[in-house]
């Protein structure tokens, strides 16, 4: 049997008549116990395999850091010792880096996370920025919730790194892409990156650093469309116009800074994101491919409407959770407790050639954990 039917049977439903919430969390539970057990360091794996895509056993770093959000906003004494597990297994990655300079990478295997010599089993060498940031947010939630020092010296040091190596003056100033493979600098600046950044810097209590990034991210904004740019190109200053415009810059801007002047992205999402197709709705990733939708942003939106709440949004946010819940059940390799990336193969994210599967992830699963309870990963509570 191949190796994707194998998982497919071990993620089958057992509890159809239990809540989507609680089926999501399931799922969560059943992926970080894929490869190990009990207080074992580990990371979980992101996807499920499907006969179109499979992803093997690779954890992306940016997903472990959704799923510590997402365990801390239900936080039961087995979810906050689950996202100890996962913060305690990015230190663990942090501290035993062969740069030795409080980075973490983008991806690592998740079988077996840690090597035979102790070395973390790294997937992906590439550090960018945005994920770097990501897992400092994590560290910092998981802070909050234990009080355990570790966790913010963790987050020290990645931010310390971000300044290290992506700070930047050109232009309206923020913070490149981050460091190839081969330790090359990025020069490319990133929205998205410096939203992350920002919202990592304001934990932190870092004001000259935020306020950098945040500088950055105002001036992607585009007043007469009211939506953000994605970033600029490798000289730092200009604007990339015909790259897509992504819907996680629209609604994690709000998230992260609350900025009353700019809330209007988010419906700018959801006016030119919206897709509806195969029976499911919500939203896709970009203008130029709506033909599918991508649950993980679908639940980006419902978070960024639960947290404007004026007018109609949290009815709004409610229409989006059960989009998603549509697609827990009826998705094409929906199992009834994890959220597919988005309801087809082959939608698009750019021109490059990079697309979403419709392929249970980790990374959708949590963002619509902490969209059902109204949670905001890019503030302290």
């Amino acid at each position: 049997m191949r190796r994707w039917a194998v998982l497919a049977l071990m993620l089958a439903p057992a509890a159809a008549s239990a809540a989507p919430l609680d089926n999501a969390y399931s799922f969560i539970d059943t992926m970080m116990d894929m490869h190990a057990l009990g207080t074992t360091l580990r990371l979980a794996q992101s996807f499920v395999p499907t006969p179109a895509f499979d992803g093997g056993d690779i954890s992306y770093t940016y997903d472990d850091a959704v799923l510590i959000a997402a365990l801390l906003e239900r936080g039961t004494p087995d979810d906050i010792a689950r996202a100890k597990v996962l913060g305690d297994s990015l230190v663990y990655a942090q501290d035993h880096d062969p740069a030795a300079d409080g980075r973490v990478r983008d991806a690592y295997h998740a079988d077996p996370f840690v090597k035979h010599d102790g070395t973390p089993n790294i997937a992906s060498k590439s550090s960018f920025t945005g994920n770097i940031a990501w897992s400092g947010l994590a560290l910092m939630q998981l802070y909050r919730a234990t009080k355990d020092q570790t966790y913010r010296v963790a987050a020290e040091k990645l931010a310390s790194f971000i300044v290290t190596n992506a700070l930047d003056a050109r232009g309206k100033g923020g913070f490149t892409g981050g460091l190839t493979a081969n330790g090359d600098k990025l020069l490319w600046k990133s929205t998205e990156h410096n939203i992350d950044s920002y919202a990592l810097f304001r934990m932190l209590g870092d004001k000259t650093d935020a306020a950098h990034a945040l500088r950055f991210v105002k001036a992607m904004w585009r007043r007469r469309g009211g939506y953000y740019f994605i970033g600029t190109g490798t000289d730092g200053k200009t604007i990339n116009h015909d790259d897509p415009t992504p819907e996680d810059v629209q609604t994690w801007s709000f998230l992260a800074t609350g900025f009353e002047k700019h809330k209007g992205s988010i419906d700018w999402a959801l006016a030119n994101l919206s897709a509806t197709s195969g029976g499911f709705s919500g939203l896709s990733f970009e203008v130029r491919d709506r033909t599918g939708v991508w649950f993980e942003g679908t639940a980006h939106a419902a978070a960024a409407l639960e947290a404007r709440a004026t007018g109609d949004d949290l009815n709004a946010a409610q229409l989006l959770l059960n989009d998603i819940e549509v697609g827990q059940t009826s998705a094409p390799n929906a199992d009834g407790n994890g959220i597919d990336a988005a309801s087809k193969d082959g939608l698009k994210t750019d021109d490059n050639g990079d697309v979403y599967y419709a392929a249970l992830h980790t990374g959708a699963t949590g963002w619509y954990c902490i969209a059902k309870q109204n949670g905001n990963p890019f503030r302290l509570k």
